[in-house]
């Protein structure tokens, strides 16, 4: 109890609670934005934490990823488009509603079972720490590779419809984690004589090439809004009916809670399923299902509630364990790495105060972020009208600075790039992105534990009680997952989880089979290298990286099997012309060359000159708008970061400043 409100005390002083409310202003914008969320909201704001103290990084970290699963609901309720894979199952009901001029009280009724599950997970959260502590004691080297293992078996629940898809995702993270030099033996690894590789890559320039690059290209290419449709107009009053409606419905809320708060503290899985699985239950517990599909509201207070209830209760595993409870904690988990905070026995012994600070954290961002919503609904609405080329700017310049406060290094512009053009292809062949960083994050951890594990005791380590009984869950966790993705393969209602990203994913909901085919080959063949590259090096340095070659080529091959049987078998489809590899490749060309400018004539000029040539050249918009843009990107990156940050500039061939 004296460390719980201790905890509150560190979250309301300042500046931590300036930063909790930023956040969930971020949150509550990045939430609202298809295709953006809560992954994208970390690996931008990341970079920010740099130099703050662990209790104020996260505070405004924790603030904006609440809040990301509450602001959701906007669009789709608005638009029947949901801003994050979360929100997926609220369109169902929550669109209907809005066709018939009810959406305020639909979103007033989401708003208040999202705050009512958030603040249900963070007290999850805050009453298991008690529970799990004498377990922890207990785990050594052995378990938490076994966890380690055990996390990767959930990462089905991040592919879609192909477990082998997941599988080979996650090898090609655990491979790319061993890039730089080996702590075993100190022996530089897939470095090829450069520099910036030998230290390895690191989360954020990944996490942004992965996730925010395919975007931005997409929404170029496209040129259109991100919201298509008009503007509903809200009615008087129906906000607080909304609110009553949640209340009615309290027996709801709470299963609704308790099934987010129990999905979130499994491994791997989220608030995309739970959203679907409180919405089914809501389906299948009500005695009249007729108006379910047509607009009832109970189909969109069930999702809303458990999809927050989540948030909380996936941070278990993650602070306990060092487990990411979903794909976006295998960011945070980067986050925890960064400041020197180490989860396990610490976190919930000498660092207990700092972790209830972030369950306070939630609680205050999930009260919040609903308030701010229910009062700001039809302005913020307004946002996702905007057109996609004036919001491309802002991309653009956060995630490249977001990128470049890693190492301050032109690499980290090439390596941001480099994952980028691997996002849009994984896009395109319709291949899962949330299990790449899942194997980044876990594989240092794997792989030091094994090692460890092996010196110590040998492979007689499978013996010991807690890891048969992780292979057992392994196993049973294994089964379930097949059973789903037969049932969704076969066209059963079982909805396909994509780690948290928008399901009006074009690019991923019509893969192209030439793509996915060349896409499989690829990585048998980069797999295969890695193989040969590792045969000379010592064992302990080597022995990691050949158990991700051998079981990516055979996974690869079982793959590219399919995928070659799906091309042959594949009609022509229509062409879609936005999206063609000429004017993908034409937006790539342009983000290059913000890094060869940046080499001439440094950021401050590069960055600010290449977004007005993209709203002069690309997206054609008025010279009032081009010159504004373009002295707000200079003004942010010149106090912003060169200012208040201290940001290393790059050092140009020409310096004109």
């Amino acid at each position: 109890m004296e460390a719980f409100i201790e905890g509150l005390r560190l979250v309301v002083q300042w500046p931590a609670i300036g930063m909790l409310f930023l956040g969930v202003m971020i949150g509550l914008y990045l939430g609202a934005v298809p295709g953006l969320g809560g992954m994208v909201g970390f690996a931008m704001l990341m970079p920010f934490t740099f130099g703050m103290d662990p209790v104020v990084a996260f505070a405004l970290l924790l603030g904006m990823y609440a809040v990301t699963t509450t602001s959701d609901t906007l669009t789709a309720v608005l638009l029947g488009v949901p801003g994050t894979g979360a929100a997926a199952a609220t369109v169902v009901d929550g669109y209907p509603m809005s066709q018939r001029g009810e959406a305020m009280r639909a979103l007033g009724a989401a708003y208040t079972g999202s705050a009512i599950g958030g603040v249900f997970g963070a007290l999850t959260l805050a009453l298991s720490l008690p529970i799990i502590s004498p377990l922890i004691v207990n785990f050594a080297p052995p378990e938490f590779f076994m966890l380690g293992v055990l996390g990767l078996t959930y990462v089905g629940a991040l592919s879609g419809r192909s477990i082998a898809k997941g599988l080979i995702a996650a090898l090609f993270g655990l491979l790319i984690a061993t890039v730089g030099y080996s702590t075993q033996g100190g022996i530089a690894r897939y470095s090829f004589e450069v520099n910036y590789l030998l230290d390895g890559f690191a989360v954020i320039p990944l996490a942004l090439g992965l996730f925010a690059i395919p975007e931005i290209v997409e929404l170029a290419c496209r040129g259109l809004p991100i919201a298509r449709h008009g503007e509903d107009t809200p009615v008087r009053g129906q906000m607080l009916q909304g609110i009553r409606d949640a209340l009615k419905h309290w027996w709801l809320v709470l299963r609704s809670s308790v099934i987010g708060a129990y999905i979130g503290l499994l491994p791997g899985v989220g608030a995309a399923i739970a959203d679907w699985v409180a919405y089914g239950h809501a389906v299948q517990s009500a005695k009249d299902k007729t108006q379910f599909g047509k607009g009832d509201i109970r189909g969109v207070i069930a999702p809303e509630t458990a999809n927050n209830a989540v948030k909380g209760s996936d941070l278990v595993p993650t602070i306990a364990f060092g487990i990411p409870g979903s794909a976006a904690m295998s960011i945070l988990l980067g986050a925890f790495l960064i400041h020197g905070l180490r989860p396990g026995p610490d976190m919930l012994t000498t660092k207990l105060s700092f972790t209830y600070s972030m369950v306070w954290t939630l609680v205050i961002a999930n009260v919040t972020g609903a308030i701010a919503l229910m009062l700001w609904s039809r302005q913020i609405s307004k946002i996702v009208f905007l057109r996609a080329n004036l919001i491309i700017p802002a991309i653009i310049l956060f995630s490249f600075m977001g990128a470049w406060m890693n190492k301050s290094q032109l690499g980290d512009w090439i390596t941001l790039l480099a994952f980028g053009v691997t996002g849009i292809w994984f896009k395109r062949a319709g291949w899962p992105r949330p299990p790449v960083i899942l194997g980044f994050v876990l594989g240092p951890i794997m792989e030091t534990n094994l090692d460890i594990t092996l010196q110590a005791v040998g492979w007689g380590f499978v013996t010991r009680p807690l890891v048969i009984a992780m292979i057992v869950i392994l196993a049973v966790s294994f089964a379930f997952e097949l059973r789903r993705q037969r049932q969704m393969r076969s066209g059963g209602a079982v909805p396909a989880a994509n780690g948290g990203e928008a399901k009006t994913d074009k690019l991923e909901a019509a893969p192209a089979p030439l793509s996915n085919m060349l896409l499989a080959g690829a990585f048998i063949a980069l797999f295969a290298s890695a193989l040969w590259i590792a045969r000379n090096w010592a064992w302990d340095a080597a022995m990691f990286p050949k158990v991700i070659g051998v079981l990516g080529i055979a996974t690869g091959a079982l793959v590219l099997a399919g995928a070659i049987r799906s091309y042959m078998a594949a009609a022509p489809g229509p062409d879609d012309e936005a999206m063609s590899l000429p004017h993908i490749a034409q937006m790539l060309g342009f983000l290059a060359a913000i890094i060869v400018l940046t080499k001439l004539i440094g950021q401050l000029v590069a960055l600010p000159v290449m977004l007005g040539v993209f709203l002069a050249w690309w997206g054609r918009e008025n010279w009032k708008i081009v010159i504004g843009q373009v002295l707000a990107a200079w003004a942010i990156l010149y106090f912003m970061f060169g200012e208040l940050m201290k940001v290393i500039w790059a050092v140009p061939v020409f310096d004109f400043l």
